[in-house]
């Protein structure tokens, strides 16, 4: 990629790796800034470069810890905007709060809705993320928003994982997400299963029943995100009584709450692969989680915005219904 000297990037605390790459494969160095905290845990923002009519891309996940990950991305939006920057763009490789994206229950918000309002309201002129968990939250800002899909790079990494095994077969862990594993499976030319989760009353441990010939094959468990990662490993446990040769996991947004590794790490999963969308370099090791970087197609992205190129063609197999 040719240097872009026409942008600013800033990035808060969330995921200063993920930052750093993107700042490489831009030629850019990451603007300088202090993101730090009162004594009371009140968020202090200071720009510390000239700021005035530049195209400038904040790069913040809203992930763990959310709240504050949340106010640095709107504090430094803030600032940006009172120091005359000529365009704002939040860079949100995750988008947090995005599983409340509907009201499943009477007197519950949308949330995904209220923080999009909010980063609007704060300056963003527009949002790049990455596999947002529901499409309709593109709606929910008023603002330009491009949604990258990490199809493109999990198929590249299922290439040098399973290096030509033709017994490949992605799995849906449910059927709401039957659209983005079909669309995966498509990209790498394997078979199509879907495991159909049922819950026969509260408190009853889920039934799971899979639809689709998984003997002998190796499959992969597609979703957007794990979090606690019980369905994903009652989901593998499933798929080897059914006769499996080996499950493997691929989820665009590590979560990975509390005592997910752990789980992970007792499972018939072989493998967990994810993206850097969270930063996972303070997670203690393991040997089955594998990280994808989402840095090149995020600077490609930064890059087409700026130039007033097209974004689309960086996911030429979005998903569809």
């Amino acid at each position: 990629m040719k240097p872009n000297a026409d942008i600013k990037l800033i990035s808060g605390n969330s995921n200063l790796p993920l930052a750093e790459i993107i700042s490489n494969k831009l030629f850019r160095p990451l603007t300088k800034a202090r993101v730090e905290r009162f004594a009371d845990d009140e968020i202090w923002v200071e720009i510390q470069e000239n700021m005035r009519g530049e195209d400038v891309f904040i790069i913040q996940s809203t992930s763990k810890p959310a709240n504050d990950n949340l106010m640095e991305l709107l504090i430094i939006t803030d600032a940006l905007r009172r120091a005359s920057a000529g365009r704002i763009t939040a860079v949100i490789p995750y988008f947090g709060y995005a599983r409340q994206d509907r009201k499943p229950a009477p007197r519950t918000p949308i949330t995904a809705k209220l923080v999009s309002n909010l980063i609007t309201q704060a300056g963003a002129e527009r949002v790049l993320t990455v596999d947002l968990h529901a499409g309709q939250i593109q709606g929910f800002f008023d603002i330009p928003t491009d949604n990258l899909y990490a199809v493109p790079v999990f198929a590249n990494h299922a290439k040098t994982l399973f290096n030509g095994d033709d017994s490949l077969m992605v799995v849906s862990p449910d059927v709401g997400g039957l659209v983005r594993a079909r669309t995966f499976a498509k990209s790498i030319d394997a078979d199509l299963a879907v495991i159909d989760k049922r819950r026969e009353r509260a408190g009853v441990v889920d039934q799971m029943q899979v639809l689709g010939d998984v003997d002998g094959r190796t499959c992969i468990l597609f979703d957007d995100i794990v979090d606690s990662a019980g369905t994903l490993c009652k989901a593998a446990e499933a798929l080897r009584e059914k006769g499996a040769k080996d499950v493997h996991a691929m989820c665009t947004h590590g979560v990975l709450s509390n005592s997910a590794m752990a789980r992970i790490d007792a499972s018939e999963l072989k493998t967990v692969s994810v993206t850097d969308s969270i930063d996972q370099t303070q997670r203690a090791p393991s040997e089955k989680l594998k990280v994808c970087t989402i840095g090149p197609m995020l600077a490609e992205a930064i890059g087409s915005i700026t130039r007033h190129d097209s974004v689309s063609r960086l996911f030429h197999d979005a998903p569809t219904s």
